[in-house]
């Protein structure tokens, strides 16, 4: 069994933000996939599903993102998972936008959900990096992260959304490069 978060805000005026990407991937995931219905627990959302023959929970913390790391654990401890169970996808500022890239631990770079998660559970899980790029200043992040995808950009992040969902069942796997990938060349 595995555990895979998406990391974002909770609310409707969050629903768009490029900081809710984590979000719209397991939604998209979910539909594509036929994942049970939506069940409040851990703290957030989850939702139960098989990727080939994979058993997947899907999560969408409730916690807001800077304490996302209250519902992984809570989840990782119920299903008594470590964290080489864990998937979390996230919008990634160091990558140019609508790139996925997959990596195991590493750091937080100032990305507040992954901050609450390591310091719950510790760096070691897997990252699934979405990239939503960087405005040029440090001063313009927060507005940048914090602001809706534009209308120009929505075509690119439903063909990037569409295909993390069609080669999901790589990231299931393990085969994370073939993910990539695949990913990319959906992509192209």
């Amino acid at each position: 069994m595995q555990l895979w978060v998406g990391l974002g805000n909770p609310g409707p005026q969050y629903a768009l933000h490029r900081h809710n990407v984590g979000f719209m991937a397991l939604d998209t995931i979910a539909e594509v996939h036929g994942f049970g219905p939506v069940q409040k627990k851990f703290q957030g959302w989850a939702q139960d599903g098989r990727i080939g023959s994979q058993r997947l929970i899907l999560l969408k913390p409730a916690t807001f993102m800077n304490e996302s790391g209250r519902a992984v654990s809570e989840a990782l401890r119920f299903y008594k998972l470590g964290p080489d169970a864990l998937t979390v996808f996230h919008d990634e500022l160091d990558l140019a936008p609508f790139k996925v890239k997959v990596k195991q631990g590493g750091g937080h770079a100032g990305h507040n959900g992954l901050r609450s998660i390591d310091q719950h559970i510790g760096p070691e899980f897997r990252r699934v990096r979405l990239g939503i790029g960087h405005p040029g200043h440090k001063d313009r992040v927060t507005g940048h992260v914090l602001g809706n995808f534009a209308k120009a950009e929505q075509d690119d992040l439903v063909e990037m959304l569409g295909a993390v969902a069609a080669e999901a069942g790589r990231l299931a796997a393990g085969d994370d490069v073939r993910f990539m990938n695949d990913v990319a060349l959906r992509q192209n």
